[in-house]
């Protein structure tokens, strides 16, 4: 017997995580995937000290050199496979690949470094892929109104944006279901 709420076989989507260095890409895909997640973390050394400012993050031993990697079914017939980006400039060569085939992206902001999240939000409107951005409350971090985030990252009304702590399972849902949501109206206006 077939279930009648399910429309046949699920559909699989990718989204991109994206952000700055130390903003929370990997701890958003370990919070919510239903398989253990892979990832390319490696140490932190003196060299890359030179090029990486972890003042902010100083607990912070290791760093995504390639991907990250998890899966959420989302809904019965929607299996989201997540693809986190390494955050630091001297890896982005590697974006192109990653993004190929996307739906949607997440961009974490980090109040205490918000700049680091341009280059995301550029490389995602220049390729015209639709993003959301969570922002992403570090315990100490200084609170900020969306809208004010918004008007300093320049970010359309049109972006969600949402308030986020990408540790907990609930939240990285409540963003995935956003980008997914977003994504799929924004196909949906291209196809009218």
């Amino acid at each position: 017997m077939t279930d009648p709420h399910r429309r046949g076989r699920p559909t699989a989507v990718k989204i991109i995580i994206a952000g700055g260095f130390g903003a929370g890409k990997t701890t958003l895909v370990g919070a919510i995937s239903e398989i253990p997640p892979v990832t390319t973390e490696a140490v932190m050394t003196a060299a890359s000290i030179e090029h990486d400012d972890a003042s902010l993050v100083p607990d912070k031993g290791s760093t995504t050199v390639a991907m990250d990697f998890g899966r959420i079914t989302l809904y019965s017939d929607l299996v989201l496979y997540l693809f986190g980006t390494p955050g630091q400039k001297r890896f982005w060569f590697m974006w192109d690949e990653l993004c190929r085939g996307a739906i949607g992206a997440v961009v974490i902001a980090d109040t205490r470094r918000l700049a680091d999240c341009f280059g995301a939000i550029d490389y995602f409107e220049n390729r015209r892929l639709p993003y959301v951005v969570a922002v992403n409350n570090f315990e100490g971090a200084s609170r900020y109104h969306l809208e004010d985030i918004r008007e300093a990252l320049a970010v359309h009304r049109s972006v969600p944006m949402l308030d986020a702590d990408v540790r907990s399972r609930a939240s990285a849902k409540e963003i995935l279901v956003a980008v997914t949501e977003h994504a799929l109206a924004q196909r949906a206006g291209v196809r009218r």
